[in-house]
């Protein structure tokens, strides 16, 4: 039932199965390690600091997570947000902080229905 959510919000359902052996019960336990990161709110006040370097590191690593568990809708800002930041662009970031709150909310109310 959860799975079928998730494919539903937009995980790459395929990918997140190859990556965890076809186990959608380990799938879920990586999961809901999503919501217990600090990484997210760490981002978020390092832009706000406009500390450019820890952005870009927070983000690279977020866009390693997400990708990793194949979260196409959290991979999307993420991913622009880091490659934004590994040119150390100064610029608004808060579209992007808006839609990554956005999709991580989503993804967080499914994964507490596990």
């Amino acid at each position: 039932m959860v799975m079928d959510k998730l494919k539903e919000y937009g995980i790459d359902y395929d990918t997140a199965m190859q990556r965890c052996v076809n186990n959608e019960a380990l799938y879920i336990k990586l999961a809901k390690k999503i919501p217990e990161t600090s990484q997210f709110d760490e981002l978020k006040k390092a832009l706000d600091e406009k500390d450019l370097d820890k952005s870009f590191e927070l983000a690279h690593a977020l866009k390693g997570i997400v990708s990793n568990l194949a979260i196409t809708p959290l991979e999307k800002p993420i991913s622009e947000m880091t490659e934004l930041l590994r040119a150390r662009e100064d610029i608004d970031y808060s579209g992007y902080i808006d839609e990554m709150d956005k999709a991580l909310n989503k993804f967080c109310d499914i994964l507490s229905e596990a």
